[in-house]
Order: structure tokens, then sequence, then C-alpha cells
């Protein structure tokens, strides 16, 4: 699933080809909001929030979210896509730009007040401009029992860290994934969460060490059974997470604990 920086990026790419413009064609492929037609409006602006996509266009609000595989990618107008067709969920058509979001795990439309509805549950953003650190504090802490990689993750606490950063977070921080957040020091560990995420936010390939090369953008996450890069020491792996919400956690049993 995309972190909160690609989703950032997304956001900033599709604002740039898509605000100020009207709408020439307006599709949503699919059941609930099919017959929804937005033509002949202006698109205001697009922004993310935490790993939200808004699409502000006349008095509505495109919401999406790419969940795992989703994507949105622009097109001159003619152009041929360069994905399949029956994986479009959203099209946005301008005169000079098709864009279009393929295969996106959440699309509805909203009336703009109703915004709340879809996003407002969420924690504070890391990338947004009302960022708040002391906030995202007092709501890890509302948890003190919770695993800190569990509640890294709850978008509700820290709206933008997915699985990556809440690996990376731990492994940097010194803590293990299964760590009670009573025991973590919460101030340094959303720094660093703010940190990581502001350097990413303009660039697609994102790493964690400094290293942009292939294999050494990260510490810890998808290098399972590899030797941790600080010590030498065999890097452990599981899952971990809420009832069926359990993602892939890695780790180094020295740098940890």
């Amino acid at each position: 699933m995309p972190e909160g920086d690609t989703v950032y990026k997304t956001a900033q790419l599709q604002n740039a080809a898509l605000a100020g413009a009207v709408l020439t064609g307006f599709d949503l492929r699919v059941p609930r909001f099919a017959t929804a037609d937005l033509t002949g409006e202006t698109v205001h602006e697009v922004i993310s929030r935490g790993k939200h996509l808004l699409h502000r266009i006349g008095d509505f609000t495109l919401h999406t979210h790419l969940k795992m595989e989703g994507a949105w990618r622009t097109y001159a107008p003619g152009e041929k896509w360069r994905r399949p067709a029956f994986q479009a969920r959203a099209v946005l058509t301008t005169a000079d730009v098709v864009s279009v979001g393929f295969e996106l795990g959440t699309t509805e439309l909203l009336r703009r007040e109703d915004e709340d509805a879809a996003v407002g549950h969420l924690g504070p953003d890391l990338l947004g401009p009302d960022w708040d650190a002391a906030l995202a504090v007092s709501r890890l802490a509302a948890h003190p029992d919770d695993a800190i990689y569990v509640a890294a993750l709850d978008q509700r606490n820290l709206a933008g860290v997915g699985n990556v950063y809440a690996n990376e977070l731990c492994f940097l921080r010194g803590v293990l994934p299964t760590r009670p957040v009573a025991e973590v020091e919460l101030a340094p560990f959303v720094d660093l969460a703010e940190r990581m995420l502001q350097a990413n936010k303009d660039r697609w390939v994102r790493s964690t060490t400094g290293d942009l090369r292939p294999g050494q953008t990260s510490w810890v996450y998808g290098r399972r059974g590899r030797p941790c890069r600080r010590c030498g020491t065999r890097l452990l792996g599981g899952e971990l997470g809420r009832e069926q919400q359990e993602r892939t956690v890695t780790w180094c049993p020295n740098c940890q604990s």
C-alpha cells in the first residue's frame, strides 16, 4: 500500500495537471456513481490527506484511496493508456489532459461539506499544512498497551505512515515492533516520522538510509533473513497487527529491544 509520501506526490502532480481547468468529461466506473457527471465544473485543487486523495471539483469532492494497487496517471488527449482500460475507476478529462485513476480501492463522490465523513477520523497529517506533533504524540499515548508498530500504522494516530515507515521507525528508534506504546519515547518517534516523510515527499524512490541505490534504501523493511546493516545480525521477521490487519514486520534482535 502506498505510503503518505507517495500519495502526497500523486496529489501534487494531479493538482499541477488539473487545477483551474474545466472538465470536458467525467466518468466514474463504479456502480454507485456511474451516472454522476461533473462535466463543465472547474477543478479547484487536488490535495492529499494522509493516504487519501481529494479532487475538489465544483461543489463536490472526488475521494479516492489507492489501497494496494491503485495509481493516478495523466495522458495527453488521444494518447494510449499504459494500463488496461478495464482497470480504470475514474477518468477526468480536460482540454489538455486525461487523468485516469486505475484500480482505486475507494472511489466516491461527496459534497464538499461532507469531506469529514471520509477523512475526519484521521490523525495529524505528517505532510499536511496543519501538522501537529503534540497532537500526534497524544493520539499515540492514548493507546498505551498497543504495540508501537501497530499504533504507528493506525491512521487515527499518524496519517501517512505505512508499513515501510513503521518498520524503519522502529529500527531507527531501537525499539522492538512489539514494545508497548507506554514504554516508547513518543516525541522523538513522531519527530523522526515527520522528518522521514518530508525527506521523501518530492521523489518516487523512497529511502530511509539516505542511499537511493537499488537494494540500499531500507534498514530492515524487505530484508528479512539478511544481515543487519549496523551489526550484521540476521534480521528476523513475522506478522503483526490487529486481527485481519496483520502486516509484515522485520527487526534486528540485537539493535532493537
